[in-house]
């Protein structure tokens, strides 16, 4: 398996990324183009077509509204229960103390550090207000994640 970093950490989910929205966006442009380029004897399906590309943006939209709002609601939880476990193990301190002061993001970024580093770059993120792109960029030895699909 290839090492994970920076540049090639990112993962997709072929169903819905090279399969599903393809297809939705296909159905959206063929249903818009007949929803404005109907002959004048066929003028009435106008408002069908309509309603046709309006029903599909909402299963598009909706689709992919659900999907992320199931799946990232269970995925920060888990985030954040592996980094409050982790910081522990590592410092014997809770991270919940200064989760207040770390943005989600900063968290899922700090995750990636390996265990050398992560209670020093908590500190440096928590001084300078690291970004999550700027704590992943500084991660020296990066700790994959070889469960994410």
């Amino acid at each position: 398996m290839e090492n994970q970093n920076y540049t090639n950490h990112v993962r997709y989910y072929p169903a819905h990324h090279f399969v599903f929205y393809p297809l939705l966006t296909c159905l959206l442009g063929v249903s818009t183009n007949f929803m404005f380029n109907t002959s004048e004897r066929e003028a009435g399906r106008s408002p069908i077509w309509l309603c046709i590309t309006l029903v599909i943006l909402l299963v598009g939209w909706l689709s992919f509204m659900l999907r992320q709002h199931y799946a990232l609601g269970n995925q920060n939880r888990i985030v954040r229960i592996e980094m409050r476990f982790r910081y522990y193990v590592l410092t014997h301190k809770r991270l919940e103390a200064l989760e207040d002061r770390l943005s989600f993001g900063q968290i899922a970024a700090l995750r990636f550090a390996s265990d050398d580093e992560l209670p020093a770059l908590v500190q440096r993120t928590l001084t300078e207000n690291l970004r999550p792109d700027e704590i992943k960029k500084a991660i020296v030895n990066w700790l994959p994640d070889h469960m994410r699909r």
